[in-house]
């Protein structure tokens, strides 16, 4: 074990004292006790049997220990969430065992343990939910055995090569980028080899061109990731392009080549692979590739042409992260308040078209998050309060941008704000929950401090009593009402 349970002794007297009466018991006593208790604990068990394998003979029975790795990895009754972690724990124990064989020497049989291990623990994160990654972890441990293991045992280069190309190229957790961690094992024959074997498989891989839907198999894939690390450690700029410009079935291949070369200090050559990707999408372009375009065309003062771009973004996804992108070029071309006027136009007549709608559901405290909520969120950032709440009053927006609008306009319109926190009362109380509850008796206090100060205690009292009534059947959100003295 990882120092868990020692470190249990240290804090705990009473422990410490069942281990020294322990070591008073005879040993026949304790084996039969630790005997029985295993014939009804299957993880007790095959930790006994690994350690009967690795230390019950001169030699370990290699053999019993891949039996008793296949038991504790079975997962066959393991896949809840709450289970894992204790299942990994036992993970944990079997690698204790393998542990075991690196102090005693046995090297290269631990590099065929661990490797099966791993092949174990991979069929195992396929159906289990490792959601807090204990079981990955395990395999983390393994690989770093593993490591350990090659690094005493040094096998020859080739072999080395070719056995971790196979792991890399089939597996999707395991070995990922071992020629950077195997580098010094491997030495200059081992990374021909592995070039050679990547480069080979490389090759079976069909290039692919915008509007080409079909798919490579994962081994091309890897081989092309290994390559591609060979080629950003020998710092080849164009062997990295070639390798991706292998594939330029969709508008980020051309952005992930023009952010190579712009990196490299090539601008004019990230201009041209962004345009090139422009024209292969020229209706469905990535945004991230027009908006890296109008920034090389912004600092070559091509303003018009960054403009055109990015009202494409907003005009695709108008919300606040493209106005605010649009906004940046249009000042440094001093025509901000023309595009301004445009891009809030844009969002008005949405906006006026969801709510005039055939399926539109509309109330003068809005529907969610569409174009009238962005058009609110917009007018806010710029400070607009009273724009911003005129366009709520006539086109609506989310309840928490209401909320918002009210919290500024309370001082100067304390019963505009009122009416949001009384309906937001309403609104969150329509579901019982406790989250809801708890919202709403903090909107009623609201509702008490502006009431007040308006001077209106005795409606405050009446309106108190109307809710209470209204939702008398919800005894939890009376409790919270009641412990909140609010009246």
């Amino acid at each position: 074990m990882r120092g868990g349970r020692s470190a249990t002794l240290k804090g705990d007297p009473g422990l410490e004292g069942l281990r020294k009466f322990l070591a008073r018991q005879e040993k026949d006593h304790l084996v039969d006790l630790l005997f029985n208790h295993a014939l009804s604990d299957d993880r007790l068990l095959r930790r006994l049997k690994l350690e009967q394998a690795n230390r019950g003979g001169r030699q370990p029975d290699f053999s019993a220990m891949r039996r008793s790795l296949a038991a504790a990895f079975d997962s066959e009754d393991v896949y809840s969430y709450r289970e894992v972690g204790g299942f990994a724990a036992g993970l944990d124990e079997a690698v204790d065992a393998l542990e075991g064989l690196l102090q005693q020497g046995k090297v290269e049989e631990l590099v065929d343990l661990t490797e099966y291990a791993m092949e174990l623990t991979e069929e195992t994160l396929e159906q289990v939910d490792d959601s807090d990654g204990d079981v990955y972890a395990v395999l983390e441990r393994l690989q770093e055995l593993h490591l350990k293991a090659c690094k005493k045992a040094k096998p020859d280069p080739e072999a080395l090569a070719r056995r971790l190309f196979s792991w890399e190229l089939r597996s999707s957790w395991s070995f990922q980028g071992a020629m950077v961690t195997y580098a010094g094992l491997l030495k200059k024959r081992g990374l021909a080899v592995y070039r050679e074997l990547a480069e080979a498989e490389w090759k079976k891989v069909p290039a692919r061109k915008a509007g080409d839907s079909s798919h490579s198999d994962g081994r091309g894939w890897r081989a092309g990731q290994i390559l591609e690390r060979l080629a950003r450690s020998a710092g080849d700029v164009e062997a990295v392009v070639a390798i991706k410009s292998h594939d330029l079935s969709q508008p980020w291949s051309y952005l992930q080549i023009a952010e190579i070369y712009k990196e490299a200090g090539k601008g004019d050559l990230a201009v041209e692979w962004a345009e090139a990707g422009i024209r292969a999408f020229p209706n469905r372009t990535d945004a991230r590739l027009r908006s890296f375009l109008a920034e090389e065309y912004s600092a070559r003062r091509r303003h018009g042409e960054a403009l055109d771009l990015l009202w494409a973004n907003f005009a695709d996804t108008p919300g606040l992260a493209t106005y605010q992108e649009l906004k940046k070029p249009a000042e440094r071309a001093k025509a901000w308040p023309d595009w301004r006027e445009k891009a809030l136009a844009l969002l008005r007549e949405r906006a006026g078209k969801a709510k005039s709608g055939p399926s539109a559901r509309w109330s003068p405290f809005g529907f969610g998050g569409g174009p009238d909520s962005q058009l609110v969120e917009i007018l806010l950032w710029e400070k607009k309060v009273e724009e911003a709440w005129t366009s709520a009053r006539l086109l609506g927006c989310s309840e928490d941008l209401w909320l918002r609008l009210a919290k500024l306009r309370e001082p100067s319109h304390p019963e505009d704000s009122l009416a949001v926190y009384q309906r937001q009362v309403e609104s969150v109380l329509q579901h019982a929950s406790q989250s809801g509850y708890e919202t709403a008796v903090a909107r009623l206090k609201q509702v008490r401090d502006v009431m007040t100060r308006l001077g209106k205690s005795r409606e405050l009292a009446d309106y108190l009593a109307t809710v209470r009534f209204a939702h008398k059947r919800k005894r939890n959100f009376l409790k919270l009402l009641d412990a909140a003295k609010l009246g």
